[in-house]
This record gives structure tokens, sequence and C-alpha cells, in this order.
């Protein structure tokens, strides 16, 4: 099967959607040519598909790298932009802990991109430590989104997102986020004219669709393509659901085969490496992007990645662990916000830490009201004194006291309870 590798490409360097458009390639010549000469017309969908699935099967290991456009990336792990939370604190929090290659802005406002407004430059700020970086854009103006994505370019930005998944009122109002997918012609147009302004990647986030009536996902998908996007991002509801209920599986490998010769990252309720890797298998996804199972568990882009290549579990990182990453990430967005302001901030933050603490409703019921880094760590002091109670000699917690396995909303596993819905941050953008 190596023969299918690209052409002077890496020895054992595997690009999956490369991968699938050298097998069509090959399986076109050596099986296809002579029926199409017989029928005269396109290869039926079963070779189309058979090709993929091929080139999944013997072209594509866990241990590779992928491109998106230009981009090459070291990892097929994505973390997906999150309003109020995908910060550059949080973006270096989680490069520092490993395993993340690409990661992606809040969404930003085209216009106010342009018109320089304080908080959108805030969004967009990043070091060299946080590459490679997309940028999230939305908006419906297409001269606002072309311009806005030659000014990211102008940057060092590496790639523009363009958000076509929000379901909040206040971005689909305006012809953004999910609305988009409602307009297929028109979006396709939209994001031709980004993709013929600029040089770097422009990708795309989606949803399923408008609703369960409406699943307008692999028809956008397809147009999108069809004007140059290098990659598709798909979360596995519709607008209409939100987050609630299950992600639905095959929804997002319907998007994957709607496309042939661009990635499509798969994206919703991945909280554990066991969810990435059943994602991946069963939607033949390139990829996952992984948004709030980052605020559960921000080791989950490392252990993925081992657990793609290897097939081994990590174990969970221990409690003192969590709380060195937790004062990390609050050194951070204090170096970045200032004391008050990225205290106040991180209010939001440290219980999303919390959740895998065991009991902790003494530290969440203060840590909500903390102003001051010395603040912090008198609640952390204390609650660790609480804490004590529920230890056994060893100095782990009872088992009583543990926090029951994450579980995807897509996954089944027997004696687990399942989550119907993961909780979703309050923060700027209600539900996003």
């Amino acid at each position: 099967m190596r023969g299918l590798v690209p052409p002077g490409s890496m020895p054992g360097l595997y690009v999956r959607h490369d991968a699938r458009r050298y097998a069509v390639k090959h399986l076109r010549r050596c099986l296809i040519a002579p029926y199409l000469r017989r029928a005269g017309d396109r290869p039926p969908c079963l070779f189309r598909q058979f090709a993929k699935r091929l080139a999944l099967a013997n072209l594509f290991d866990y241990s590779s790298s992928m491109r998106i456009g230009s981009l090459e990336l070291k990892s097929n792990l994505f973390l997906s932009p999150l309003a109020g939370y995908t910060n550059l604190p949080f973006r270096l929090t989680l490069r520092e802990v490993g395993g993340l290659d690409l990661a992606t802005t809040d969404l930003v406002n085209a216009r106010s991109l342009l018109e320089n407004n304080p908080k959108a430059l805030k969004l967009i700020e990043t070091r060299p430590a946080d590459r490679p970086l997309a940028v999230q854009l939305f908006g419906s103006v297409p001269e606002e989104m072309r311009d806005a994505a030659q000014y990211l370019e102008s940057t060092g930005i590496s790639s523009v997102d363009i958000n076509m998944g929000c379901p909040v009122r206040k971005v689909c109002r305006v012809g953004g986020g999910s609305a988009m997918m409602s307009e297929l012609g028109k979006t396709a147009k939209l994001v031709k004219g980004m993709v013929d302004a600029v040089k770097i990647p422009i990708t795309a986030k989606m949803r399923l669709g408008w609703d369960d009536q409406n699943i307008t996902a692999p028809d956008l998908a397809r147009a999108l393509e069809d004007v140059g996007v290098a990659a598709i991002f798909v979360h596995g509801r519709t607008r209409e659901q939100g987050f609630s209920g299950a992600v639905n599986l095959a929804g997002i490998r319907a998007v994957a085969r709607a496309v042939t010769n661009i990635p499509v990252i798969g994206n919703g309720d991945v909280t554990t490496p066991e969810a990435a890797k059943k994602m991946i298998a069963e939607t033949d996804c390139a990829g996952v992007s992984i948004g709030r199972g980052a605020f559960y568990n921000p080791w989950i882009f490392l252990h993925t990645l081992h657990y793609l290549r290897t097939g081994e579990l990590p174990p969970e990182p221990g409690f003192d662990e969590r709380v060195r990453v937790m004062c990390r990430h609050l050194d951070l967005m204090i170096e970045v916000f200032g004391e008050e302001h990225g205290c106040r901030l991180f209010r939001k933050v440290a219980p999303w830490y919390a959740k895998r603490f065991g009991p902790a409703n003494i530290f969440n019921k203060r840590i909500v009201t903390v102003s001051s880094k010395a603040e912090f760590h008198k609640i952390l002091g204390d609650y660790l004194d609480w804490r004590k109670q529920f230890l056994d000699e060893n100095g782990e917690l009872r088992p009583h006291y543990r926090p029951p396995p994450m579980v995807a909303s897509f996954m089944e596993e027997p004696g687990v309870t399942q989550r119907g819905q993961i909780p979703v941050p309050k923060g700027p953008v209600e539900v996003w």
C-alpha cells in the first residue's frame, strides 16, 4: 500500500485526506477505469466509499501528522472554540500539558475586528508559544469576512475558521452561526470570497443542520469543498438541540462521506480518549476537536494522542497534579489580564477543575468571590485541610467520594451511568 503515498512525502508519514485522494486515483486507474470506459459514467458511490475506507484502513495511522490546506500539523486533535474560555491563558495551559497542536480562539465578530475593538483584539491575542493558531470569525457580510481574513493573515495567524455552528440567537439573528447553514448558495459565495483573498487555509465549523428536518451539513460540506475550504469541523448535533441529547455519529459520518479531498473533523462530547477513538472509528472523520472535555480534563489531548498511537490508556492525573495545573492556569490568567481581572475571570474556571477533586463544596462556594492571588491560595489551603477527612491512609479519596468516570453521550458502557448532557460553561455567549 505504500505505493499510494504521495511522491516526495517522508517515509512513514501518512496524511489521511491525501491518502484518500491517492487511494481514489489508484482505484480509478487500476480497478474502475475499465468499467468507466464501458459505462461512460462517473464511478458509482460504492467505489468512492470503498476507496475512502481502503485509505483509512491501510494508509492512515494514528502516529501520523495531517495537513489542512498548506498547514502541516503534528496531531489530528484540535481545541474547539468556546466563548469566554478558550482564551490565551487556557490555550497556553493546554499546550504546556501537551498533546495539542492547532487551537482555535473564541469566536470573534469580523466587524469588531476591523473596527479595532479592544475586546476583539484581546480575543486574538497570542504568543510564539501559542502556535499554530486559528481564529474563528463570525459574520454574514462577505466584504467584512474577507477583509477580516486578510487582516488575520497579515498578523501571522495560521488559519481562519468560519463559525457556522453557534446556536445562540444573537449570533444567528444577524445571519451568522447556524443561520449560515440555511442558505447554502449565499454561504458558499461568502466563503469563496475569503478563500480567494488569502493564502492561509479557510475552514468551517458547522452543526448537522438547523433541526432534524433540515440536515444540511452534507450538502453544505460539498458546496464548501467546491469553493476551496481546506477542512470541515462538524458538531454532531443540530442547532435546535443546542448541547442536549446524544451526539449523532451517523450524522458526522454522512458529512465525512460527502467530501472527497478535504478532512472532516468530528466534534461533540469527546471527554475521554476512548470517546475520541470511537468517534474516529465510527464516522470516518480525520480527527476530533475537543472543547468542553478539555475543561474537565486538560490532559485529554496528551492522553488521547498516546492512546491512539499505542492502545494504552495513561493513568489519570493525581490530585496534586490537577492542583498544580489549576494554579498555573491562574498564573497565566493574571499575567495576561492583570491580577484583579484575571482572578475575576478565574471564578468561573476553577470550579471546572474542582469537578474532578471529589468533595469540593467549600472550595466552590468561596472561589466564586476570589479577587486576588493571595486570596486564591488561602481558599485553596483551607480546602486542602477540609478535604483530608475524605482521604484514606494513603492520602487517596475513599472510593465512596471519588468522582464517577466521564462517559460521552454516544458511548455505551455497562454499569456506568450515562450522562445525557455535558454541562455548558456560563460565559458571555450563554450556551456556546
